[in-house]
C-alpha cells in the first residue's frame, strides 16, 4: 500500500510529468524502431524466449540491430565485440555527464539508473537540466521520461517478436525503422560539430560498404571519432 502511495505522489509530481511529457513526443519513432527489432531478432534466427530476454537484458536497439545481422552471417566473435563496443562507446561519454547529475546518489540506484538511461533519456535531460550539478526534481524528471520510453520500447519490441511471422514483407517494416532511427539520430545533432560528426559516418559507412561482416560500421565510427576528436581540439584551441 505504501509503495502504491508513493507511485500516485510520483505520479502527480510536476517534474515527473514533464519528464513523460517531453519524452512522448520522439514516442511514435521509437515505436516505430522497437517493432522493426523485433522482428529483426526473430527473422535473424533468435527463439521468442531469447528474443525477449534480449529486449529486456540488453534494452540497446543500436546494438542490437547491428549484432544481429553479425550473429545471422556466422561473423567471428572479435568483430561482433567489437561492433558492438564501437556503438555503444557513446554510453561511456554518457555516463561522464550523467555523474554530474547522479554521482551523489548510492551505487545501487546509479547502476539501476544505468540501465535505463538511453540515448532519448540524456538528450532531453540536458535540454532541460543544461547545468551539470544536482538540483531538485532531477531524478523526478529522469523517473518520468523512463516511466514512458521503457515500456514503449518493451511492448513494441515484443509485439515485433510476437508478429514476426505474420508481419508482410510488403509493409516495408524496416524502411520504417531506418526512417524512424534517421529521426531518432537528427534530435542528437545539436551542434555543428555533431553534424559533421555524422556527415563523415554516413560518408565513410557508404564508401566502405563493401567490405564483408559489415566492417563498413567499424570504418564509420573510427572516422567520425576521429572527425570529432579534431574538430573539439580545433575549437579548444581557439577559445
Amino acid at each position: 500500500m505504501q509503495f502504491l502511495e508513493r507511485l500516485r505522489a510520483l505520479a502527480a509530481d510536476p517534474d515527473f510529468r514533464l519528464g513523460a511529457r517531453d519524452m512522448a513526443s520522439p514516442s511514435l519513432g521509437l515505436a516505430a524502431w522497437g517493432l522493426v527489432t523485433g522482428v529483426t531478432m526473430v527473422k535473424s534466427g533468435l527463439s521468442v524466449p531469447l528474443a525477449m530476454g534480449m529486449s529486456l537484458l540488453v534494452f540497446a536497439g543500436s546494438a542490437q540491430l547491428t549484432a544481429l545481422p553479425l550473429i545471422a552471417s556466422g561473423a567471428p566473435l572479435w568483430v561482433l565485440l567489437a561492433t558492438a563496443f564501437c556503438v555503444n562507446l557513446r554510453f561511456v561519454i554518457f555516463s561522464a555527464q550523467w555523474r554530474n547529475y547522479f554521482g551523489h546518489l548510492p551505487r545501487l540506484r546509479r547502476l539501476t539508473l544505468t540501465y535505463f538511461a538511453a540515448d532519448l533519456n540524456f538528450v532531453y535531460f540536458v535540454k532541460r537540466h543544461p547545468e551539470p550539478v544536482p538540483a531538485p526534481g532531477q531524478q523526478r524528471y529522469f523517473a518520468g521520461g523512463v516511466a514512458v520510453n521503457w515500456p514503449t520500447w518493451q511492448a513494441c519490441s515484443f509485439a515485433g517478436i510476437l508478429l514476426a511471422d505474420r508481419i508482410p514483407p510488403h509493409w516495408g517494416i524496416g524502411f520504417a525503422g531506418v526512417l524512424a532511427l534517421l529521426g531518432l539520430s537528427y534530435s542528437l545533432l545539436t551542434e555543428k560539430t555533431l553534424w559533421w560528426v555524422a556527415i563523415t559516418a554516413a560518408a565513410v559507412s557508404v564508401a566502405t560498404y563493401s567490405l564483408p561482416l559489415k566492417l563498413n560500421i567499424l570504418c564509420a565510427i573510427g572516422a567520425a571519432g576521429v572527425v570529432g576528436w579534431w574538430l573539439d581540439s580545433r575549437k579548444a584551441r581557439h577559445e
